[in-house]
């Protein structure tokens, strides 16, 4: 089997609105918790990446990953603030085309994160993850990624239409 041709991520830019919006549809292909819908996680990523793109801030950037001129994912870092005031990086969204899934795009994509990370000389990255996308928690285990909190919820009653 022949290697897949190398991946080239570079920053957003507004042409690439369709993109998210499209990679961020693979945002919940996942069990959902029963309280959540698939309508509330994309909306939210992809209004976060959107906002993002357009405000040109340096500390929350998204970026496109390409291979041989086709999308293959997409992440969005920030530079955030922890309960304990430390400055880190944080993941906020990484997606991956069903295309290149298997392909090495999201390794590629959570190295280009370091790099990211380590270029504006923060300690750590976190991410978020829901707990029953095992398919992204491998990915990170395998990325050097432990788990540090955990974040429990209760329904307490029907989720309104």
């Amino acid at each position: 089997m022949t290697a897949p041709n190398p991946l080239t991520i570079r920053k957003a830019v507004a042409a690439d609105e369709r993109h998210v919006l499209d990679l961020s549809s693979r945002m919940a292909n996942f069990e959902l918790p029963p309280w959540r819908t698939p309508d509330e996680i994309t909306g939210a990523d992809a209004r976060e990446m959107l906002e993002a793109m357009r405000s040109g801030h340096a500390d929350s950037e998204v970026f496109i990953a390409e291979r041989q001129g086709e999308i293959a994912g997409c992440l969005h870092m920030v530079v955030a603030s922890d309960f304990f005031g430390r400055r880190h990086a944080h993941l906020s969204v990484i997606a991956i085309s069903e295309k290149a899934e298997g392909t090495g795009a999201g390794r590629a994509l959570m190295e280009f994160a370091d790099q990211w990370a380590r270029a504006r000389s923060l300690p750590f990255i976190t991410l978020n993850v829901f707990a029953a996308n095992a398919r992204a928690r491998r990915l990170y285990e395998r990325c050097g990624y432990d788990v540090e909190l955990l974040k429990y919820a209760k329904r307490l009653s029907p989720i309104p239409p």
